[in-house]
């Protein structure tokens, strides 16, 4: 059974950095396809960046493009996101999903594994 475990959420400052990590287990992460998502109160889901799993195919969403850096490593089976610049409109629950179905990029509907999420809050 595949889980998936956010972590390094909090409460910071516009302009701040953070990095969110994200571990999976249960099944092979090599294998893996890996993306963040994030959701706002109030808003609909929206796709934030994905690598696939040689990690030589990567995509950012237009929002954070610049700013926010995916990255994975495979030796503790876990994936970041290294957030910088940070702006109250990046306040939201993050969300790292995984797909063995091939490269799922910004479409959530071809993420088959969700972790419970870690909320993001960025004061101005």
């Amino acid at each position: 059974q595949v889980q998936l475990r956010e972590s390094g959420g909090g409460l910071v400052q516009a302009g701040d950095s953070l990095r969110l990590s994200c571990e999976l287990s249960g099944r092979s992460f090599s294998d893996a396809d890996m993306g963040w998502f994030r959701r706002a109160p109030g808003k609909e889901r929206e796709d934030v960046a994905a690598i696939s799993r040689s990690g030589v195919t990567i995509y950012y969403a237009d929002a954070v493009d610049g700013r926010f850096t995916i990255s994975r490593d495979g030796a503790k089976n876990t994936v970041y996101l290294q957030m910088s610049h940070l702006k109250p409109e990046d306040s939201a629950t993050y969300y790292c999903a995984a797909t063995y179905r091939g490269w799922g990029g910004a479409r959530a509907d071809l993420y088959d594994y969700w972790g419970p999420g870690t909320q993001v809050t960025v004061s101005p």
